[in-house]
């Protein structure tokens, strides 16, 4: 008898933890009493067309000659959110204003942000992308740059994120994700991006990982195709579904479902992940637990279209509470309401679903909203703090791959020294900063440099004991000439691209002195590189992929 208890409880807990249900953190925080009160009294004065409408975000151009027709959307259709695409900063601010005051309730303004204001909008603070981030050691800076971005969406009326991206990139021709991940290793995509939302979701802008269930090792482009995802469950739980994991149980708020084909949770024939009620419903709500906001890929995409069901009703059947970017919002429309008369969706269904964008809706201030105020906002989102820290991201990113002979800090200034930077244009961000600690001679070669140019310059570089070369673009391989010249001088290359990039250029990196890697050509990663090199900052980064045959998974070689 005892044994059997045992065995009992042990199934019991088993049982509780297989299925447990984690409740988000801002969902946590809210005062239940008010929040119910509110939510009721929005409800309960809504009409059946209204609580339809409150499921659909759109994707709307923020343009002035573009807000007679998303009016409409707003006052015929009910929609309940707005995610902008391309504009300005002021178009984005004043349009949110006009469009708050038409809607009868609140919207969810959403933004696809993965680095920041900057992914979609000019002249904002522009963050390095996941996979720089990836190479920093310290999670602290990683939620302090969440915190940032959470702030800046704050003044610009944001209250959702399309972000973080917590696909594992295992695949470097990965023809979608790439540098959008944070890197190759799951554990690692994992607490950064649990340090990002951390920083995030303590402004009350809500995090959207995606591309659930794991877009990270496919060949094709949902945006084109259904891409295939062939792992077993066994390996798609231990990498892909690993930081899905941490992030629920971490307690953050959305989850983005993607348009992928992944046979081992659903073989259906076609059929998109994002569809599919055994992945949504199953797997990710009543396996994993989450509870928060489920949101579709934008449903436009040509993975979303494989099935003769609407692809609206389809996400709607199989557990996503918000669709997005519906290809034809009224057949959308239509074809849930026609579902409903017919007894396949229950308004029970739509009730529920809306009640629980309406909660989310109080939780980020939106029973208290406020019009953005134009005055400044430009001056309130480029401070001072920001553009610090876009410089200490890159500064902790810079990953030191080869230093022969500890050439780096560079030290000798008796040598005759060249910089030469390969499309960067006339002058590059590189060499201004290096010519601040010493007398160096500069070389340019442009992107489309003409053969005569390209040999006048390496005959040129012949007469210098030292090149510090910066590469600023891959349109073109040097990889030759650089190669030849590391073989009679000191060469030290300096790459500012996306790691799988330097396998191009592995015969220069054999004979190279040093080889250094920025991840990316922003200025602040210029000036970052600069200053790793000549010694004014320590190299910190770790290599969050693997490069080929060139460089394990975390290389990266300290220095002081």
């Amino acid at each position: 008898m005892k044994s059997f208890l045992i065995l009992f409880l042990l199934l019991f807990f088993t049982c509780r933890t297989v299925f447990a249900q984690w409740e988000t953190n801002l969902y946590s925080q809210a005062s239940r009493d008010e929040m119910k009160k509110w939510v009721d009294s929005v409800f309960n004065a809504m009409t059946p067309d209204e609580r339809i409408g409150q499921l659909f975000m759109l994707t709307v151009d923020p343009a002035q000659k573009w807000r007679e027709k998303t009016l409409e959307y707003i006052e015929n259709q009910k929609i309940g959110g707005i995610l902008f695409a391309k504009g300005s900063l002021t178009d984005h601010a004043e349009s949110t204003n006009i469009y708050q005051e038409a809607s009868k309730i609140p919207l969810f303004i959403s933004f696809d942000g993965e680095w920041g204001l900057a992914m979609r909008l000019p002249n904002t603070p522009q963050f390095p992308r996941n996979m720089a981030l990836g190479a920093i050691e310290n999670n602290e800076s990683i939620r302090l740059y969440g915190e940032e971005v959470g702030r800046e969406m704050n003044e610009l009326g944001v209250h959702m994120n399309f972000a973080p991206v917590l696909d594992v990139n295992v695949n470097p021709g990965n023809p979608v994700i790439g540098n959008r991940s944070f890197g190759e290793q799951s554990q690692l995509v994992a607490e950064k991006g649990v340090a990002y939302c951390a920083g995030l979701e303590s402004r009350k802008v809500i995090a959207v990982a995606k591309h659930f269930p794991g877009h990270g090792d496919t060949k094709g482009d949902s945006h084109k195709t259904l891409p295939v995802v062939s792992h077993d469950k066994k390996r798609m739980k231990e990498v892909d579904l690993h930081p899905f994991e941490e992030y629920i149980k971490k307690g953050f708020s959305g989850i983005m479902t993607g348009h992928l084909f992944v046979p081992a949770f659903d073989g259906t024939a076609g059929l998109a992940s994002s569809l599919s009620s055994k992945i949504v419903r199953d797997l990710l709500h009543k396996e994993l637990g989450f509870t928060g906001l489920i949101i579709t890929d934008a449903l436009v995409m040509e993975g979303a279209l494989g099935t003769k069901t609407n692809p609206s009703l389809q996400a709607l059947l199989a557990g996503n509470d918000v669709l997005l970017k519906p290809g034809d919002l009224l057949a959308a429309i239509k074809a849930i309401k026609d579902a409903i008369a017919a007894g396949t969706l229950s308004m029970e269904t739509v009730d529920e679903k809306c009640l629980k964008i309406l909660s989310y809706k109080y939780i980020v201030g939106l029973n208290k909203y406020k019009p953005i105020q134009m005055e400044g906002l430009s001056q309130r989102i480029n401070t001072e703090y920001a553009n610090q820290l876009v410089e200490k991201l890159n500064q902790e990113a810079v990953t030191l791959l080869k230093n022969k002979e500890d050439a780096i800090p560079f030290k000798d200034s008796s040598q005759k020294v060249a910089v030469l930077s390969i499309g960067a244009g006339d002058s590059s961000h590189f060499q201004k900063t290096l010519s601040l600690h010493g007398s160096f001679d500069n070389f340019n070669l442009p992107e489309k440099a003409s053969a005569q140019k390209i040999q006048e310059v390496f005959k040129n570089l012949q007469k210098y004991d030292v090149v510090i070369c910066g590469i600023h673009s891959n349109q073109k391989n040097y990889s030759a000439q650089l190669h030849s010249l590391a073989l009679k001088r000191k060469v030290h290359l300096v790459f500012f691209m996306t790691p799988y990039n330097l396998s191009k250029y592995s015969n220069s990196i054999t004979g190279a002195q040093s080889v250094t890697l920025a991840y990316e050509n922003a200025q602040a990663a210029q000036k970052a590189a600069a200053q790793v090199i000549m010694g004014e900052l320590p190299a910190k980064g770790r290599l969050p992929v693997t490069i080929s045959n060139l460089f394990k998974y975390g290389s990266g070689i300290q220095t002081q």
